[in-house]
């Protein structure tokens, strides 16, 4: 199942995670939600709060940036042989 990231183009933490996907080379679907943290609907019916970025993995739910990284380079990370 594809990742989704909900997430805002000025955000610093959503950029972090964006740029370890790209690192990563990991697809996801990309989804720019409201600046307005209220009118987050989407990211609080996935995560149960308006704060972003949030990733989903499937039925596994990230809300915080280092949580997203470490899974990021837990299940995703290329191991060198």
């Amino acid at each position: 199942m594809a990742l989704t990231l909900y997430h805002v183009d000025w955000c610093p933490d959503c950029e972090v995670v964006r740029d370890k996907l790209a690192e990563l080379g990991v697809p996801y679907n990309g989804i720019i939600v409201p600046d307005i943290r209220p009118m987050r609907k989407q990211v609080h019916d996935v995560s149960g709060q308006y704060y972003v970025p949030v990733l989903t993995d499937g039925d596994t739910v990230l809300t915080e940036t280092h949580d997203i990284l470490a899974y990021l380079d837990q299940h995703y990370a290329k191991t060198s042989s």
